[in-house]
């Protein structure tokens, strides 16, 4: 009874930790994975790097083509893009 006793703080330190950072972090995975997926054409989005462009072309192979400026395109990797400035409306 009393070796039950002492694990009890050790689970609910586990538990505060799942629900303080593990959860969360999984979220904010999905969250990112989901606007991943969700890139198209004409989004303005922002690199890891801290480069914003326009995406110029959706690659099938998890990149996309990122037009910095006017002429300038580069290969981006999908899991590196931070964040969608402005999407676009999808096409009808």
């Amino acid at each position: 009874m009393e070796a039950i006793g002492q694990f009890i703080p050790l689970i609910l330190i586990f538990a505060i930790m799942y629900f303080l950072l593990i959860r969360p972090q999984q979220k904010k995975v999905k969250e990112h994975a989901s606007m991943v997926e969700a890139l198209r054409r004409g989004d303005q989005i922002v690199t890891q790097g801290g480069l914003i462009g326009k995406v110029s072309k959706v690659k099938e192979d998890n990149e996309v083509e990122v037009e910095l400026a006017e002429g300038v395109k580069v290969r981006v990797v999908k899991s590196t893009i931070a964040q969608v400035l402005n999407k676009t409306e999808p096409a009808k």
